[in-house]
C-alpha cells in the first residue's frame, strides 16, 4: 500500500489471491480514519476488485458490493460491528459490471441502491446467466483438440474460477440520477459524481469532502491494467482531470491498492501512452489485433512505469474501443462481439507468459 494513512482492522487471512499470486497487501477490512472503512482485494485482477464504506451518525453507505454471494456475505459480515452503531441505509454501485453490483441481493431491501441512470440501463445487460454461459463456454474449448482454442479455453474458465455465478440473483439499483447528486448519510455530505461514458457507459465516483476522500470506482485501477468497454478515452481523461482538480488526498481505485493523485497521475499516463499509440498503429493501418502485440511487445511500452501491471493483454480491449472511435463507430458491442474481443484478449495473454496473473496465461498452471 502507499503512504496513505489506512490499516487492516479486518483481514481475511488470505495467503494467496484469488488467481494464486503473492497479495501486495492483506486483504479485509481497512481504516482509512474519519470514520471510512474500504474492503480491499489484492492484487485487482479480474473480480478482485474493492469497495467503501462511509459512516456517519447512526447509519452508514455502502460503495458496491462484490462480484458473487461468497465474498460478499464475507465483506458484510466483517462490517457487522460498525453496522451495530451505524446501519447500512444506503447502497451505491459504481457502475455496472458484475463485479461491483452482483452482491446487492444479500443487501437488506430497505436498502436505498442508488446508481446513475446510464449505469441502471447497462446493469440490464450484465446479468449472472452472461458469466455462466462464459465459463461453460471455456470449459467446452478447452476440451477441444486444437492449440488455440485450448488456451483461449483455459484463459476464460481461469478468469471464472474463484466465483459462483449461479447463485447470483440479479439485483439492480432502484434510485438513479445524472450529472452531480448530493447524499446526506448521518449528518455527513457525499457528492456522487458521474463521469461516464469511459470505462463503462455510467461511471460515477463518490466523494466525501469532509475527510478529503474519494471512492473512484474503475476510473481507477492501480497496479493492474485498466479496461475500457465505453470510451471515448477522452471521457476517462477528463475524469482523471477532475479528480486532479479535487481537493482529495486518500483516493480507493475499483481495482488495486488505495492511493493519492501519484496513482491518478500514473493512470492519466497509461491512457495518454495508450492512445497515442493506438492511434499510431491505425493511421499506418496496421490491424487492431496486431497493434495490440506490437504495442505491449515494444521495447518503449517496457519502459513505461505501468509495463509490469497486472493483465497487460487488456491492451485488446482498449485497443479495439479506440479503433471504434477512430472509424466512428460508438454504442455497445454485441454478445458475439464480446466474446470474440475476449477471445483474442486470452490468445494475447498466452504471448504475455511473465505476466500476471500466472495462472490464467499457463495451461500447465493447473486450475
Amino acid at each position: 500500500m502507499p503512504a496513505v494513512k489506512a490499516r487492516c482492522i479486518a483481514p481475511t487471512g488470505a495467503k494467496r489471491t484469488r488467481f494464486r499470486e503473492a497479495p501486495a497487501y492483506e486483504e479485509g477490512l481497512w481504516d482509512l480514519g474519519n470514520d471510512l472503512y474500504s474492503w480491499m482485494v489484492p492484487n485487482g485482477s479480474w473480480g478482485e476488485s474493492n469497495a467503501g464504506l462511509v459512516v456517519g451518525d447512526g447509519e452508514s453507505l455502502l460503495i458496491d458490493t462484490l462480484w458473487d454471494l461468497r465474498y460478499t456475505q464475507s465483506m458484510l459480515d466483517a462490517m457487522v460491528p460498525i453496522f451495530r452503531e451505524a446501519p447500512l441505509a444506503t447502497l451505491v454501485n459504481t457502475h455496472a459490471d458484475g463485479d461491483h453490483f452482483w452482491g446487492n441481493q444479500l443487501v437488506e431491501t430497505h436498502v436505498e441502491r442508488i446508481t446513475s441512470d446510464a449505469a441502471l440501463a447497462e446493469m440490464e445487460l450484465h446479468k449472472p446467466g452472461s458469466m455462466l454461459a462464459f465459463e461453460k463456454l471455456g470449459i467446452a474449448l478447452k476440451s477441444l483438440p486444437l492449440k488455440q482454442a485450448s488456451r483461449v479455453g483455459h484463459w476464460f474458465s481461469a478468469m471464472c474460477l474463484p466465483y459462483a455465478f449461479d447463485e447470483v440473483r440479479h439485483t439492480p439499483a432502484t434510485t438513479t440520477f445524472s450529472g452531480t447528486a448530493w447524499r446526506e448519510v448521518g449528518g455527513r455530505r457525499l457528492q456522487l459524481i458521474e463521469v461516464g461514458p469511459a470505462h463503462t457507459t455510467g461511471d460515477l465516483m463518490v466523494y466525501v469532502p469532509d475527510a478529503r476522500t474519494l471512492f473512484a470506482g474503475d476510473i481507477l485501477f492501480i497496479g493492474s491494467t485498466p479496461v475500457m468497454w465505453a470510451g471515448p478515452v477522452e471521457n476517462w481523461l477528463r475524469a482523471l482531470d477532475l479528480i486532479l482538480d479535487l481537493d482529495v488526498e486518500t483516493i480507493v481505485p475499483g481495482h488495486g491498492a488505495v492511493t493519492d493523485k501519484s496513482g491518478v497521475r500514473t493512470v492519466k499516463a497509461y491512457w495518454e501512452y495508450t492512445g497515442g499509440a493506438a492511434r499510431d498503429q491505425f493511421d499506418k493501418g496496421v490491424p487492431e489485433q496486431e497493434a495490440a502485440l506490437r504495442i505491449v511487445q515494444s521495447q518503449d511500452f517496457g519502459r513505461q512505469s505501468f509495463a509490469n501491471w497486472d493483465s497487460p493483454e487488456r491492451m485488446m480491449t482498449n485497443v479495439h474501443v479506440l479503433y471504434r472511435y477512430y472509424q466512428g463507430r460508438t454504442g455497445h458491442l454485441s454478445v458475439p462481439a464480446k466474446v470474440n474481443l475476449m477471445r483474442k484478449q486470452a490468445l494475447l495473454a498466452h504471448k504475455l507468459p511473465h505476466a500476471t496473473p500466472t495462472m490464467m496465461r499457463r495451461e500447465d498452471a493447473s486450475l
